[in-house]
């Protein structure tokens, strides 16, 4: 049930916020934790979480990390959803 991970990655509110803010435009860590109530190494892990459900996917730029929505990761879940 691939689609059970996105759930649990997306229940949190502050994985949902980060998911939501990179609709606009692939970010750094520095910038997405720019707007959070939590800490830079928080937002980290909260991305690790997300790239693990493979709703994100990183792209190294120099000693940067551009994190960007992975669309297909949603595939799963839009699916079970159309199952209703």
């Amino acid at each position: 049930m691939p689609y059970a991970e996105v759930f649990t990655a997306l229940a949190d509110p502050t994985r949902r916020h980060l998911f939501e803010a990179l609709r606009e435009q692939p970010m750094t860590v520095g910038e997405l934790a720019t707007n959070q109530p939590v800490s830079r190494p928080a937002v980290s892990q909260h991305l690790k979480v997300l790239e693990s459900a493979n709703l994100v996917s990183v792209e190294p730029q120099g000693n940067r990390r551009l994190y960007s929505i992975k669309r297909d990761g949603l595939d799963e879940l839009k699916q079970y959803l159309e199952s209703f």
